[in-house]
């Protein structure tokens, strides 16, 4: 009876050794894009071995995972990025509020004017994460008012990546090997014609098709590299001004790269990074997060782009050095933590992501820490030498103006519609100003 007693003890000890154990144990969501890879990266920890923003950001949270003292554990949720934030906003309405949440920049401030997002000031300081050492472009779009609202995860912008193998076929390279860069329109259509005529191929592959930002990204590159330019009016009632000088001649110069077939057109945005992989194009337009995946393609010598890469940012065509920038950073949307326990571990997660910056950073995307940017580990990365200078050159549409994701995407669609509709330049800026003229009106 004695041993069957001491049985029955030691049993009880142990379920409830086992239930303090389940007790402790905190799980947290995060809701993301960048892609799933889990076929390749599922298990693994080893972040340093990643490729990708998929890649990379995945073994991040593994290795939280496997590492963190306080079992601590962060569930994943994957989401496209083209609904993205309509299902975040569902989400939030049907009360199912992620504990972290990735979010742009641009998207922040109507998060911020909705009071669904609480400065977080204090609470990074509690863990260790010092706001002062955020990079000027980080500052900028996580901060209102003198508050901070999200942690940021990087800047990234708009650049050209380079095939040297066909530019050097063009003529276009110069003896070091690094490419003719346009240093003007004229400069621009010369060099694209030259590179046309010699290989047979467009200069130019960006996203044509089921565009909601590349359009959009181009043109607020060629805006904002002209004195004076300014996109949305002042005031309490802000408006956009499609028609303005600058504004106009940069949907012109857009206009004529389609009407001399510069570019290809056709492509989704796989394919249109592919026909560069490929050798089909001289230059592709696309972001700082293919970067990555560009060099890995370069270190395959039996391939199109063999050896022959290079990087850098938006070239500066007309009075200043400009590009269209922005930022992707992670937010605690109000009620996504459901207790005091979630929050603490939300915190050690994120402090995880600060301190692992320079991993991040291996994407492409410039850091948003002024002590990574300074590292030996960052500038040992390839080619950043080459665009360092977006962390002064960057801008975005202002912070003060509201909808930004939507504007976003009515502007490019009108873009596209002149580009590839052959709808009339005024017909094209009649549209994108109704349309977008509407959605600030609509905001309360």
């Amino acid at each position: 009876m004695k041993m069957t007693s001491h049985l029955a003890v030691i049993g009880l000890l142990a379920c409830a050794a086992g239930s303090a154990l389940a007790q402790a144990r905190t799980e947290i969501t995060l809701a993301r894009f960048f892609g799933s890879c889990e076929a390749d990266y599922s298990k693994s920890i080893d972040v340093k071995a990643a490729r990708g923003e998929c890649g990379i950001i995945t073994t991040l949270v593994n290795k939280f995972n496997a590492t963190n003292k306080d079992n601590i554990v962060v569930k994943p949720q994957i989401v496209e990025w083209g609904p993205y934030y309509d299902q975040l906003t569902a989400r939030i309405v049907a009360r199912d509020v992620p504990t972290i949440a990735v979010m742009h920049e641009s998207s922040l401030g109507d998060f911020v004017n909705r009071k669904l997002i609480e400065p977080m000031d204090d609470s990074f300081k509690s863990v260790g994460i010092d706001t002062a050492q955020f990079s000027d472009q980080a500052r900028a779009g996580t901060s209102f008012s003198g508050k901070t609202y999200a942690l940021p995860f990087d800047t990234h912008a708009w650049l050209w990546h380079f095939n040297l193998n066909l530019m050097k076929k063009a003529g276009l390279t110069k003896p070091d090997g690094s490419p003719v860069i346009p240093g003007s329109p004229e400069e621009l259509f010369a060099q694209a014609r030259q590179f046309k005529q010699a290989t047979g191929k467009p200069y130019f592959a960006w996203q044509t098709v089921n565009s909601s930002a590349s359009y959009m990204r181009t043109f607020l590159t060629l805006l904002y590299q002209q004195n004076g330019a300014k996109l949305f009016t002042d005031g309490a009632k802000p408006r956009i001004d499609m028609k303005s000088p600058q504004a106009t001649k940069a949907l012109k110069l857009m206009n004529q790269i389609y009407s001399e077939g510069l570019v290809m057109t056709g492509l989704d945005y796989g394919p249109s990074n592919q026909a560069f992989v490929n050798g089909e194009v001289g230059v592709v337009v696309v972001g700082t997060w293919k970067i990555d995946d560009f060099v890995a393609q370069a270190e395959k010598a039996d391939t199109p782009l063999g050896k022959g890469y290079a990087v850098y940012p938006f070239p500066q065509l007309f009075d200043q050095k400009a590009v269209c920038a922005d930022g992707h950073s992670w937010v605690m949307l109000k009620g996504g933590a459901k207790d005091e326990a979630s929050r603490k571990a939300a915190l050690a997660f994120l402090k995880f992501i600060w301190d692992n910056d320079v991993e991040w950073a291996r994407t492409g995307h410039l850091p948003i820490s002024k002590l990574t940017l300074a590292s030996p580990g960052f500038k040992a990365l390839p080619m950043r030498s080459n665009i360092a200078e977006i962390s002064a050159s960057g801008r975005g549409i202002p912070l003060s103006i509201p909808r930004q994701r939507a504007i976003q995407i009515a502007v490019d669609q009108e873009i596209g519609n002149m580009l590839t509709s052959k709808k009339s330049l005024k017909d094209m800026q009649d549209a994108a100003e109704s349309r977008v003229n509407k959605l600030l009106d609509s905001v309360r």
